[in-house]
């Protein structure tokens, strides 16, 4: 009897074991399950936040890169990719996936110092990040270089900005460029101006009414091309400065506009004995614009092909005609025309092509293309310019079409 109890009370304290043997073990289970749960939770999270900045980062206008401590690059946004198209750049040293070295020496005296680096570098259109779709002449771009965390030197990420700043640049030269060629065109009559004042107080000219007629006239020439060179700035300054966006917009008809054109330019085409025409599909054309522009846009086309071309039997065609969504006018002329290696160049602002012409030739304010060009794009259009010496030289105006 007592071995029986004994019996049983082994085997309910086996069961009892193994009772929590079980539980022990599904507990486990249940506790490992959860582990790997969270486990593949945070995985997936971490991967979602991954996902996610790149994501922004991709969104960034600026080529962005994370270079590690060995200057190999781990990570690139899509810009970085766009700008360095056709090269692979994960897992890559630097020096590799950037061919110019001063794209790399910014980031190589970060890597080497610790301190944050900022440089602009200049780069001429052939050896631009941009390769052969660089078309815009020299390019300048900033290089922002810089740790991402406080760890050891050697050990931390160093984030990398590459930012595209060409704009700026070009719109800085060209201001440097606007008021160093202003000064120089002003200076000139000025100086003309004040020398023939000198000659007429100092010297008694004003006793000699013939003579001092004749520094008169003169000095009312230079006085009149200075009026016209800031005259001239002014309407580039008010087309350049926001006012482009208020110009007064109205419908009129261009053949009205050509005619007050013509007429103000009568003498010289009388003088030159030009002939000029006007080729119009539709002579009720009518143009939504400002009449203002339009008149000095067709009155400086047709004062250049005149002032360019001084000599007989010049022809100049002023012509229009219109499609569904556009129309287009032209200014063109059987002149001496235009090299190819000036065509690029000529709607800057105080160019010219006179090195190829006649000395004897009256020289512009070197204004006028550049007044043209601002004032068909304040109206939405394009201008463009072909030329082929002694046949046709042609400036095409598109604008697109009012829907009223």
């Amino acid at each position: 009897m007592t071995e029986n109890i004994a019996i049983l009370g082994a085997t309910a304290v086996l069961i009892i074991l193994l009772i929590k043997v079980y539980r022990l073990k599904r507990s486990r289970n249940e506790y490992e399950a959860e582990v790997k749960a969270w486990k593949l939770r945070l995985e997936l999270d971490l991967q979602q936040a991954k996902e996610e900045q790149n994501h922004l980062l991709d969104a960034l206008g600026d080529a962005f890169l994370i270079v590690d401590s060995d200057s190999n690059i781990r990570f690139a946004n899509a810009a970085a990719k766009e700008l360095f198209r056709g090269r692979s750049l994960a897992g890559r040293p630097v020096e590799e996936a950037f061919l110019d070295p001063r794209l790399a020496d910014v980031l190589v005296r970060c890597l080497e110092t610790g301190e944050p680096v900022q440089s602009r570098v200049v780069f001429p259109q052939q050896t631009s990040p941009l390769g052969e779709l660089e078309t815009r002449g020299n390019n300048a771009w900033i290089i922002d270089a810089a740790q991402l965390s406080n760890t050891p030197k050697g050990d931390a990420d160093t984030r990398v900005v590459i930012r595209d700043v060409t704009s700026e640049y070009q719109l800085d030269q060209i201001r440097k460029d606007f008021v160093a060629n202003a000064s120089h065109e002003l200076r000139t009559p000025l100086a003309i101006i004040n020398g023939y004042l000198e000659n007429l107080l100092d010297d008694g000219m004003i006793d000699e009414p013939e003579m001092a007629r004749r520094f008169l006239m003169v000095m009312k020439k230079h006085a009149d091309r200075i009026s016209r060179i800031v005259e001239d700035m002014l309407v580039i300054s008010r087309l350049e400065s926001g006012e482009a966006s208020a110009i007064k917009i109205a419908p009129f008809k261009l053949r009205s506009c050509v005619k007050d054109v013509l007429e103000r330019l009568e003498s010289v085409i009388q003088s030159q004995k030009s002939i000029v025409t006007v080729n119009f599909k539709d002579d009720s054309l009518l143009i939504q614009g400002d009449r203002f522009y339009w008149t000095q846009v067709l009155f400086n086309l047709v004062e250049n092909a005149l002032k360019q071309n001084p000599y007989k039997d010049l022809k100049v065609e002023v012509g229009s005609e219109e499609s569904d969504k556009y129309i287009r006018i032209w200014v063109s002329d059987n002149g001496i025309g235009i090299p190819s290696s000036d065509l690029a160049h000529i709607f800057r602002r105080f160019y010219r092509v006179e090195k190829h012409h006649s000395q004897m030739e009256i020289k512009g304010t070197g204004l006028g293309l550049s007044i043209v060009k601002r004032s068909i794009e304040a109206h939405g259009g394009t201008i463009t310019v072909t030329s082929v010496p002694g046949r046709e030289t042609k400036f095409l105006m598109t604008i697109p079409k009012s829907e009223d």
